[in-house]
């Protein structure tokens, strides 16, 4: 929601009156978050301060006091300024007695609502509630539960919940998954009506159920079961709450609200369109993707743009679909199609009352490209890039698979070998460090088991946390690119573990570390955890450029920036053995003797 001018001026005037937030918040209704966030941007804090009634009469009596020729005149309006002083002391006295007295009032009043909820089996804040208590909620205690926390955005989000298909085009980390497991579980309690969530991933969709679980647990105090499914009992009869990867075969026979989660970022993407169209069909049912962007080449984009739309509209004789600009998209705009579209931006998320960024230090952190991409909804120009977009999505598969790796383990992979690669931070990137599986027997798959970040984290002690995964794993490799800032990392990781590689960048050692990842990556021999959109993110980040020496690769590193990190990370773990492919080994042609 949009604040005028006059609104923030009187919440100002009133801020600086000394009046509490949580008063201003409850007298003009706007939320408490939004006003911080003013203070914050505005610098309300350096301003000066508006005295109160007693602090001007106090100033009036010691001016008064201070004059050399005191007259009768003067004393008499000395005198009218004490009593006026005195009876505004007196009020304010009699203000905060009544104020005590409403606190106490309420708190009594609570205390015994409390009371008869527990004896009638309602709803409370007691750990381990009943599940029946969820059905006997009311509307009201439901909706202030859910919008308690909320920013102006994702309240917002919820007024437009109501149009039957909705795309979210996002910044990266403003909660949209955190509120749409809320929105979710906050309609299912309202209407008695099935949710579904479609994830790349089932790590991913564990993400939904789990922050679903945290706000029934926390507001009303109960504990829900289940892992694929869930089942709410509301006053309308029970819903059900389905978790779903994006494995098609799975989604099969579900009907409800569906939501899908990174929807840019899933492969296959027409595929799970159809399975999406199938669950929500009947018209009750409503559909929601949100996604931060990728590449004007992958499938949802057609249904972003209208594309998909427009088809049917020329051949119907509609009007065409033609999407507005961001700022017309920031406020929610309704197609010709009549489905919903709008687009958040770090920028609208922050005017909406969040508090969770520094901007300048983002943009410090990020080349413009990337901000652009991450937290403004940009999309990914690919058109030089060396990587494609739909290779790299093939790359996704279900961790749950992965059998013989358990991340929580004290030796996640047992005594099985791994790969290490490391990138370094330059002004702008983060340093990361990727942990890859080698196959275990010729043309087999390279797994990336782990992707660990690191901001503004000294050197010594990114050696120190390569140290401790020597420490956990069977480490058989270590890749450093030891050109620059990963000069020290390398000598200190070459102590405790002297065969480390150093890589010295130069074009033909990135020429080597692109051919290898290509190789693997075209060959299919290269997976991550479907959750993982940051990896392939990554690699669409490396272009080819034409330099004095030839064909190179870059993606803007040089001293003063840096990205792809985890692209180049796990390209190093994956150079030990250079070019040397270690493909699956032909099967030999036997020809007969007639032929020979």
């Amino acid at each position: 929601m949009l604040y005028s001018n006059k609104e923030r001026e009187q919440v100002k005037h009133s801020y600086l009156s000394q009046i509490p937030v949580p008063v201003i918040a409850n007298e003009t209704g706007i939320a408490k978050r939004t006003i911080y966030h003013w203070i914050k941007l505005y610098d309300w804090d350096e301003l000066p301060q508006y005295e109160n009634v007693e602090q001007v009469l106090d100033k009036l009596i010691i001016k008064k006091l201070k004059s050399k020729n005191l007259s009768l005149d003067a004393v008499e309006m000395i005198e009218r300024l004490q009593e006026a002083k005195e009876r505004e002391i007196k009020m304010q006295q009699l203000r905060e007695k009544a104020l005590n007295n409403e606190r106490r009032q309420n708190k009594k009043s609570s205390t015994s609502e409390q009371d008869n909820k527990e004896h009638s089996g309602s709803t409370g804040t007691k750990k381990n509630k009943s599940r029946k208590t969820l059905a006997l909620l009311s509307e009201s205690e439901i909706l202030s539960a859910f919008k308690e926390d909320l920013f102006q955005y994702q309240l917002d989000l919820w007024d437009s919940h109501h149009h039957r298909t909705r795309h979210i085009l996002k910044s990266r980390q403003i909660g949209l998954t955190w509120y749409f497991a809320r929105e979710a579980v906050t309609n299912a309690l309202l209407t008695g009506e099935n949710q579904i969530f479609l994830s790349a991933s089932k790590n991913q969709s564990a993400i939904f159920n789990g922050y679903i679980k945290d706000f029934v647990k926390e507001k009303f105090g109960v504990d829900l079961k289940g892992t694929e499914k869930v089942k709410v009992p509301t006053a309308k009869g029970e819903a059900i709450l389905s978790f779903l990867s994006t494995n098609s075969s799975t989604a099969q026979g579900y009907s409800g609200h569906l939501y899908v989660d990174e929807c840019f970022w899933i492969n296959n993407f027409k595929k799970l369109k159809k399975v999406a169209s199938a669950i929500a069909s009947h018209k009750q049912w409503r559909k929601t993707f949100f996604s931060t962007p990728s590449t004007k080449t992958h499938e949802a984009y057609s249904l972003w743009s209208g594309s998909d739309y427009n088809e049917v509209a020329r051949a119907r004789g509609l009007v065409e679909l033609v999407l507005p600009d961001n700022k017309a998209l920031s406020k929610g705009w309704i197609g010709p199609d009549t489905e919903y579209r709008k687009i958040i931006t770090i920028h609208d998320a922050l005017d909406g009352g969040c508090t969770l960024f520094d901007l300048d230090r983002l943009q410090i952190e990020y080349t413009p490209d990337d901000f652009a991409q991450l937290f403004e909804c940009q999309f990914i120009d690919d058109s030089l890039s060396v990587f494609s977009l739909n290779q790299l999505l093939a790359c996704a598969t279900e961790d749950t698979r992965w059998m013989d790796y358990k991340p929580n383990a004290p030796r996640p992979f047992g005594n099985k070998p791994v790969w290490v690669g490391y990138d370094p931070s330059r002004y702008r990137d983060s340093a990361v460090i990727s942990i890859v599986a080698p196959p275990s027997s010729p043309g087999g798959k390279y797994r990336v088991l782990e992707v660990i970040t690191m901001h503004d984290t000294p050197w010594s002690d990114q050696a120190d946390q390569i140290k401790k995964i020597t420490e956990r794993y069977n480490v058989e490799h270590i890749s450093i690119d030891r050109t620059g800032p990963g000069l020290g990392v390398y000598e200190a990781v070459k102590e405790f573990y002297p065969s480390v590689q150093g890589l010295h960048y130069n074009p033909e050692i990135k020429s080597r570390l692109v051919l290898k990842a290509q190789d693997v990556i075209i060959n299919k021999r290269l997976v991550w955890g479907a959750e993982h959109s940051t990896i392939p993110q990554s690699f669409l980040m490396i272009k080819k450029i034409v330099t004095g020496h030839g064909i190179s690769y870059q993606t803007s590193r040089d001293n003063k920036n840096g990205h792809a990190d985890a692209a180049w990370s796990i390209m190093h773990a994956l150079f030990k053995n250079g070019l040397k492919t270690d493909n699956a080994p032909k099967p030999k042609v036997v020809f007969s003797k007639e032929y020979s």
